[in-house]
Order: structure tokens, then C-alpha cells, then sequence
């Protein structure tokens, strides 16, 4: 049992080192979080966006279920696992590619 207990609290602490993965894009005083929860693995298995990702999307003016979309695409690319300028340069080739979703907000590169 108590090595159940010890597996099971390291598998915890990889987790949340793993789930470290995030990049700020600011434009105009909005701050844009790009922001993964990653496991342990190298592997696309639990990857998932974090809330503050999402709702600094709906922030730049993006309605949730395009937020969510964007945010599930980003986190779920498996070329861009441990790869925070790959993540940072996917965010604005898709904030570029729609301005009528966010108006006149400019990312700073």
C-alpha cells in the first residue's frame, strides 16, 4: 500500500511539472495566455487547455465555443509538446488568419 501511495505522488508531481507549458502574447493591455495541461508523457494523452487559456481568448473577443476550438487545436497538436515557440507561433498564425473575430487587437510579437 505505501508504495502505491509513493507511485501515485510522484505520478502527481511529474503531472504538475508537466502542466507547466504556457506562453503570454500581449496586445493592446490584454495578455494572451497560451497555457496546456501536459501529463507526464511525450504522448498526446491528457493534453487539454487550461481555463485562464480559454477565457484570455474569449478576453480578445473569440465566443467560447471558437475559444474552446482554438485552445483543444493548440493543446492537442502533438508536434508542439514541449515546444513553447511552435505553440507561440501556431497562436498568431490563427489570430492572424481571422481578425473579424477579435477586432483591432494586435498581438506583439
Amino acid at each position: 500500500m505505501r508504495r502505491v501511495i509513493l507511485a501515485a505522488a510522484l505520478m502527481g508531481a511529474m503531472a504538475s511539472q508537466a502542466s507547466a507549458e504556457a506562453y503570454k502574447l500581449t496586445a493592446d493591455g490584454y495578455t494572451l495566455i497560451v497555457s496546456c495541461f501536459r501529463g507526464p508523457w511525450k504522448d498526446v494523452i491528457w493534453d487539454r487547455p487550461n481555463s485562464n487559456f480559454i477565457d484570455s481568448l474569449i478576453d480578445f473577443g473569440y465566443d467560447y465555443p471558437t475559444a474552446h476550438a482554438i485552445a483543444e487545436r493548440i493543446c492537442r497538436d502533438d508536434r508542439l509538446v514541449d515546444n513553447l515557440e511552435g505553440m507561440k507561433r501556431e497562436m498568431i498564425r490563427i489570430y492572424d488568419e481571422a481578425p473579424q473575430l477579435h477586432g483591432t487587437k494586435r498581438l506583439q510579437r
